[in-house]
């Protein structure tokens, strides 16, 4: 995989351990098929325990069955997963930072004693639920309530564009009191089996296809109280976790761009017209070092922001300009390799498409491209343009 610049000479045994076994793993199970699941528009579910015992859930938090790895670590297997297919990191993603996290960070010690081990070796699956459907860049305006019951919360409300709710477990659902709408926004960890919960899958999508999304209805759940996240309060809670998760994409997706590279450059050199390989002409080695500069700038913002979040001076700031910068590149990127590989390219035989298609979805999750740039400006001007 390109590495122009070494970056990766420097990582440690384990993290080198944690790569390469990721890659094997992608390589053996996920990919031979990955092109054919994204046709279908199914996630290999079979694969979700398999991945509990490779150590993919939140192998960067400590205790309870997680290892506690480095940042860069957990960085370097979201690239890899990426590699294959977003829908792959994903359904990593959101069950580590997004479900796990919370738990670990906001939860009762009960709670992470009941859902740790359980997520982190794929046992139970879970989901986050935070966008509405008409609440999506401005999470603040949630309508999704909660009203004080006897001992315990009733919640009514619909989420959407939820990874893995079809198939969730458990989903980390974020709510307001439903007496009072200033009242600061609780999470609430909802059993996705218990009554007037609906998870109804989103079908026909044009993107991350190999991904499940769905739906949380909810119409009077009741949940006790045990269930409340105590250890939050307010919108820190769910950004917070958004932080965790958006960590993980910005390394995600060099994985997906260095992806589109190799097979461009692999084609570009097998692939003979007037009389010799392309990769001769001019125009294709322009597209080949364009490529190949990009990807290696989002490597080196990726294993800064690592140096930073394990030291802990990482801000949501600088996760946003890696989010942004990174997903860009790599959805660019994905585009010029489509290209190098002409008619070709828009089969599922080869990924650079797949991943072109993917990439239009993570553009605009967890914080559209835009919402990104408003946070840096609001950093660099001290105006939020938004409120």
């Amino acid at each position: 995989m390109l590495d122009y610049y070494g970056v990766e000479a420097d990582l440690s045994e384990e993290e080198r351990m944690i790569q390469e076994s990721a890659r094997e793993f992608v390589d053996e199970k996920v990919r031979p098929d990955i092109g054919e699941h994204w046709i279908e528009g199914t996630f290999p579910k079979d694969l979700i325990p398999e991945m509990g015992e490779m150590g993919f859930y939140a192998p960067n938090l400590e205790g309870y069955g997680s290892p506690n790895v480095s940042e860069k670590a957990y960085g370097i297997l979201m690239q890899e997963l990426e590699a294959c297919d977003s829908g792959l990191r994903s359904m990593a993603s959101v069950q580590g930072a997004l479900v796990m996290y919370p738990i670990h960070a906001y939860g009762s010690e009960e709670q992470k004693e009941h859902w740790l081990p359980k997520l982190g070796s794929g046992e139970a699956v879970g989901c986050f639920g935070l966008t509405e459907p008409e609440h999506g860049s401005n999470p603040t305006a949630m309508e999704t309530r909660a009203e004080e019951a006897d001992e315990g919360y009733v919640l009514n409300g619909s989420k959407t564009w939820i990874t893995n709710s079809p198939i969730a477990d458990v989903a980390v659902v974020w709510a307001r009191d439903q007496t009072d709408p200033d009242t600061p926004v609780r999470g609430f960890l909802v059993e996705t089996d218990r009554d007037g919960v609906s998870t109804n899958k989103i079908d026909e999508k044009l993107s991350l296809r190999a991904s499940i999304t769905g739906e949380i209805g909810l119409n009077d759940v009741y949940v006790p109280e045990e269930n409340i996240l105590p250890g939050v309060e307010g919108m820190g809670g769910p950004l917070g976790c958004l932080t965790q998760a958006r960590y993980g994409i910005a390394w995600g997706a060099i994985g997906a761009a260095r992806d589109g590279f190799e097979t461009a450059r692999d084609y570009a050199t097998d692939r003979e017209q007037f009389g010799g390989p392309i990769a001769r002409f001019q125009l294709q080695q322009d597209k080949l070092a364009e490529m190949a500069t990009q990807i290696t700038l989002a490597q080196l913002l990726a294993h800064r922001l690592a140096d930073l979040k394990e030291r802990g001076d990482m801000r949501p700031q600088h996760v946003s300009m890696a989010k942004r910068n990174n997903v860009r590149m790599a959805r660019d990127q994905s585009r010029i390799a489509r290209e190098m590989l002409g008619g070709n390219g828009i089969t599922a035989d080869y990924s650079p498409m797949r991943h072109m298609a993917n990439l239009e979805t993570v553009y605009t999750y967890e914080g559209t491209h835009d919402i990104h740039t408003l946070i840096l400006g609001e950093d660099l001007t001290g105006f939020a343009a938004y409120e």
